[in-house]
């Protein structure tokens, strides 16, 4: 299957990327808007706050793709030197643009109404290459910039995430659509659980090199789950979705054992999406973890109407107090052990008043372990009125992947006990 082929390259402007002191969501954010309109993203960039690197990325970035679209050193510090070098890349001269100028002052002086006088700085906001389109920015001063050169699109983005996230979805996104006949890329994704990639990639090795060349298959690990993701691209959505849906049919049946999900979501919208269907509810009574699982949980629009809420029983007291648990299980076989998380869980459902609840309780590291209980040790219970079921895990890995690994193994826990419950 044929298509017409639209590329972009992302590159991202800030020594605090290339340090580590800022994580770079913008290109992860700018793909995925991107690929649901058909641009396939052929290369992300990171470069420094150096004028000749920002230059050179964009001379090399412009051999590679048909968009080229830039986020950072747009502010008003010394430091952001993105826009007067676009200016001189493309050939133009600074002027004031007035809508800009008018946007500015309406910010520091109706929405921000800050003390005193605007500053020259915030002012000079509104210069902008004379050979640019300019891209309304509502939710800051900076504006960004659309700039043609010899067929190819390049535009110009803040870097403040909220600002370039307003400016993807109303002024870029409609444009390139404008300015490009798109092809269809189509992905669909299942996600396994219980079995790392090998184990997965075995079930699959005759099916994976009998795909036809322009579907591929990729392998997403995560914390001991995987996802499979199957992507396809042609002239017309409904034509790519209707050849592709046999093999993802396929995918489906192969790894049905270990399937969690056939759509792109975590376990927390998983299991929500179970219990609402139940029209159940949950707790979390956590230790170990730390109310990372209730964080992921309360991230789903929505989930005030199954989730209830959470016990963050970092110390014993609080297991003993806020959850029942026996002081005298605590003496013998300790926080960390089976008897305590089925204590937690039961404690749970009766205090929060829940159809279900999940409890864990582990050493995460990187001190605290012992011979009999090594870091990495983690138990975790799941409970209802009626029954409660345990899991152990040995995990060997820092703290925070051993947290995170915890909560994804006590959500797919609950989940296949929510599923096995009548």
């Amino acid at each position: 299957m044929t298509s017409p082929s639209v590329t972009a390259s992302i590159i991202t402007i800030g020594d605090e990327l290339l340090i580590g002191q800022t994580i770079d969501t913008n290109s992860a954010f700018i793909a995925q808007e991107l690929n649901k309109i058909g641009v396939w993203v052929r290369r992300r960039v990171a470069v420094g706050d150096v004028y000749d690197e920002i230059w050179n990325a964009l001379d090399e970035e412009s051999k590679q793709s048909d968009i080229i679209i830039i986020t950072g050193g747009l502010g008003p510090t010394a430091d952001d030197i993105t826009k007067p070098l676009l200016c001189n890349y493309f050939g133009g001269k600074l002027v004031v643009n007035e809508e800009v100028l008018a946007h500015v002052k309406y910010l520091f002086e109706k929405i921000y109404r800050r003390p005193g006088p605007i500053l020259e700085r915030n002012l000079k906001q509104a210069e902008v290459p004379d050979v640019c389109t300019v891209l309304h920015n509502a939710r800051g001063t900076a504006p960004g910039m659309l700039f043609n050169k010899d067929g190819r699109v390049y535009i110009s983005l803040p870097g403040v995430p909220h600002e370039m996230k307003g400016l993807m979805t109303s002024e870029v996104i409609p444009r390139l659509l404008n300015e490009f006949r798109m092809p269809a890329i189509v992905h669909k994704t299942v996600f396994t659980a219980g079995q790392g990639e090998s184990v997965i990639a075995e079930l699959l090795k005759d099916f994976e090199p009998a795909l036809p060349a322009h579907i591929k298959l990729a392998y997403l690990p995560n914390y001991g789950m995987v996802k499979l993701r199957l992507t396809a691209k042609g002239n017309s959505k409904a034509e790519v979705e209707t050849e592709l849906q046999p093999y993802f049919e396929k995918l489906q049946e192969l790894v049905k054992e270990y399937l969690v999900t056939n759509e792109d979501e975590g376990l927390e919208i998983v299991v929500g999406k179970i219990l609402k269907e139940k029209n159940k509810t949950m707790a979390t009574a956590e230790s170990c973890t730390g109310g990372y699982i209730a964080h992921l949980i309360t991230s789903v629009a929505g989930s005030s109407a199954w989730y209830k809420g959470s016990v963050v029983s970092y110390d014993n007291t609080v297991k003993e107090n806020l959850l029942g648990v026996q002081h005298e299980t605590l003496m013998s076989a300790g926080a960390v052990s089976k008897e305590t998380v089925i204590q937690m869980a039961n404690g749970a459902v009766q205090t929060l008043k829940v159809d279900y609840a999940l409890a864990t309780s582990g050493i995460m590291g990187p001190g605290g372990g012992s011979e009999d209980k090594p870091v990495g040790t983690a138990w975790i219970a799941v409970a209802s009125k009626e029954k409660t079921e345990t899991l152990k895990l040995n995990l060997r890995f820092d703290r925070q992947r051993n947290i995170a690994m915890t909560a994804a193994n006590a959500l797919n826990f609950l989940r296949k006990f929510i599923l096995s419950d009548a």
